[in-house]
């Protein structure tokens, strides 16, 4: 029996009709159990190590809850609640970081992300994907395709309606946590496995896939793809998009600086330093040719964006009468450092 763990959760999910998960819904995920709390439940699970889902019954969550009265109100609490359940629950367990083998490990690693109990990239997701089986997610809750024309029959004879709101592998986050301190104008726009950070505020035309999010206070009126990450402070215009690894951007981690501001209909695939500006309508990749300006505005070099990645103060911008992408320091009285200044 292990000491440690990496992360511990009560869950109570959606099975399909041959006993195969959906989905899981994980109240209060722990991120590194007290060992007295693993001590306590592990005889009761038959749990001797490594990283698994223990399906549990109803009878199993009461004596859980017993056994963690004195350790742990709150989670005692939880499963009390789970043991008068008529839905499948399950105990996921994970000893080490290891890319997940099921689906309730893929989703608990999505919920650790939304709790902001990890940041992007502080999990391994690796083969996340063959492990979220594509479903309809409907007002009666996910439903296996292979059972949702039947499904919309029987509410149909019934006087009711089997609404679909999407067909997908990754449910809203809302519908399985609200972090506290943020506005989400439409929230089928951000995914479960989003890290929203306090203070943020996603607008209608917003976008936070899994994997990616918001340090927080921050307005999002654009995309913030897979794998990334957005610094306190910084403005995403409408309409704005940010290259994710699964868009193009292959193993180069994107990230937004503190108090950046991208553009309307912009795009970034390098990363931005702090209190960097991206003109509205310029899409800059790593390959784009830019041309450096010192504080006269004179040409210093033409380099390729990925050499200017991760610097402060920059303004990204396009001539409007020759169309080249140039880049100068936000502060006059601040010369552009060295790497900018070498001319060989």
């Amino acid at each position: 029996m292990p000491t440690s763990l990496f992360s511990l959760a009560f869950g109570v999910g959606t099975q399909n009709r041959q006993g195969n998960w959906l989905e899981v819904f994980y109240a209060q995920p722990l991120l590194n159990p007290a060992g007295e709390i693993i001590a306590a439940i592990s005889p009761l699970l038959g749990y001797q190590g490594g990283n698994q889902a223990i399906a549990i019954s109803t009878a199993q969550a009461a004596t859980l809850s017993d056994a963690l009265k004195p350790l742990d109100p709150s989670q005692c609490a939880l499963l009390t609640r789970l043991a008068e359940s008529q839905r499948p629950l399950v105990v996921t367990l994970l000893e080490t970081d290891a890319a997940p083998a099921s689906t309730p490990e893929a989703y608990l690693k999505l919920h650790l992300l939304s709790h902001r109990l990890v940041k992007p990239h502080g999990v391994n997701l690796s083969g996340i994907f063959p492990l979220l089986p594509n479903v309809a997610w409907t007002n009666q809750g996910a439903v296996d395709l292979a059972e949702l024309a039947e499904r919309q029959l029987e509410a149909r004879l019934k006087g009711e309606l089997l609404e679909v709101f999407s067909v997908d592998k990754f449910p809203k986050m809302t519908d399985y946590v609200v972090p506290a301190g943020v506005r989400i104008a439409d929230a089928a726009r951000v995914r479960l496995g989003a890290y929203i950070g306090e203070g943020t505020t996603v607008m209608h035309e917003g976008f936070v896939n899994f994997n990616a999010g918001t340090e927080g206070p921050g307005m999002i009126e654009g995309r913030v793809s897979a794998g990334v990450f957005v610094g306190k402070g910084s403005d995403l215009g409408g309409g704005c998009s940010t290259m994710g690894t699964l868009s193009g951007g292959g193993n180069i981690v994107i990230s937004v600086g503190e108090g950046c501001l991208i553009g309307a209909n912009a795009g970034i695939g390098i990363p931005l330093g702090d209190r960097n500006t991206v003109e509205a309508g310029l899409y800059i990749t790593a390959g784009t040719k830019v041309n450096l300006l010192d504080e006269q505005n004179q040409l210093v070099k033409v380099v390729k964006a990925r050499e200017v990645a991760g610097q402060a103060d920059l303004l990204f911008r396009r001539n409007s009468l020759t169309g080249a992408v140039e880049c100068k320091t936000h502060k006059s009285a601040i010369e552009l450092n060295e790497a900018l200044h070498a001319h060989n």
